[in-house]
């Protein structure tokens, strides 16, 4: 079991980073009805993989590998931790964008979502460094 997970986990983790990679280049293109149904569906990819991402974070700290005494005495796990959520919640301001885009698109607002898309990159890549930081 701890292998699935630790596969769900890694199998997640690029999910999100693809999903956020297409909306970062889809976003460049003209915004449109058909560019916004692509940026809502990559979103929700984006928005699946993060769930099943801290589901199986969470069941792999408290179940299995290390413990959670381990983790959460850890400075990189802390950061790791910290900045997914906050990642997470700049990914609202997109998603809002995106959903509203379906029925309305708005040129205009492109470049202010493209700015948190380069922050939520940003956060994935400490993410990243963090996260192999944690068993140094």
């Amino acid at each position: 079991m701890s292998a699935f997970l630790a596969f769900l986990h890694h199998l997640a983790a690029f999910a999100l980073v693809a999903s956020l990679v297409v909306e970062f280049v889809v976003i460049r293109d003209d915004i449109n009805a058909r560019t916004a149904r692509r940026l809502a569906l990559a979103d929700l990819v984006l928005g699946v993989s993060a769930g099943v991402l801290l589901v199986a974070g969470l069941l792999r700290v408290f179940y299995f590998e290390k413990g959670a005494a381990f983790y959460f005495s850890s400075g990189a796990f802390i950061a790791k931790l910290v900045l997914f959520f906050g990642v997470a919640l700049l990914s609202i301001y997109p998603t809002v964008r995106f959903l509203r885009w379906r029925r309305h698109p708005n040129p205009v607002e492109a470049p202010a979502v493209r700015r948190v898309l380069h922050l939520e990159l940003i956060g994935v890549v400490l993410i990243l460094y963090f996260a192999a930081s944690i068993s140094r």
